[in-house]
Formats: C-alpha cells, structure tokens, sequence
C-alpha cells in the first residue's frame, strides 16, 4: 500500500495545440491514480461521513509528454500524521517512451465530512502504513 502504480493510457483530445499533453492533465492524471488507489483500499468517503481529502497538489513538469504513449503514474506514501499523509507522485512513459515526464507531491487529509474537520487516519489505515505512522 505504500506504492501503488496505475497505468492510464493518453487519449489524443488530452493534448494542447502544441502537441503537448496539456498542463491541466498532469494533475487529472495525478488524481485517476489517487482515486484508483482509494477505491481498490476501501478509502473512498464512508456511510460515516469520514474520508480523504486533498489539500495540496504540486507538478513538476520535466518533459512534455506526446500521443500516443501510457502514463505510468506512481505515489509512494513518504509520511503519515495522525490525520495527514504525505505522497511523492511521479509520471513516466510506457515500455516505448520510459521517461520522466514529470513529479510531484500530495497530501492527504483524513477528514470528517460531518463536522467539517480533520480526524485521526481509522485503524485499518494506521496498520496496513504500519512504521510510516507517527
């Protein structure tokens, strides 16, 4: 659970008019592995009104990336808090272009949606980060 990999293949309407992949998409695809990764470790927002949240995104843009070409995007969780978690994300090319086109960082908040404030990361998430946890 530390890493987690997601290849997410480019569609050529994701490029801008300089045959670039369009600064916006870096972040979306930054998110598809996010939500992949919450999704297939039960993190999605409960019937308990707790969840993740992001509260903050950074990209660093390496290399423009070009059609056609699979985004291997990679988070490895860094950090963990009692109710945040750091995560270094990093965007390569497939097999055919295996380059860094780019990184960045995001943190997660364990969040309670009711009252609207931070909450301790639950206790299936605290064993499975095991000594990543401070």
């Amino acid at each position: 659970m530390r890493v987690y990999q997601k290849i997410i293949p480019l569609r050529w309407g994701d490029l801008d008019a300089m045959n670039h992949l369009n600064n916006t998409l870096y972040f979306r695809l930054m998110e598809e592995a996010r939500i992949s990764w919450f999704r297939e470790h039960d993190m999605m927002t409960s019937e308990r009104g707790d969840g993740p949240i992001l509260a903050f995104a950074s990209c660093d843009f390496l290399k423009p990336m070009t059609y056609p070409c699979d985004a291997k995007v990679t988070q490895t969780v860094t950090r963990v808090g009692r109710s945040s978690m750091d995560l270094d994300v990093t965007i390569e090319g497939d097999e055919i272009e295996p380059l860094m086109y780019a990184k960045g960082k995001n943190v997660l908040v364990w969040m309670n949606y009711r009252e609207g404030k931070s909450a301790p990361w639950p206790q299936r998430m605290v064993d499975a980060l095991g000594d990543l946890v401070r």
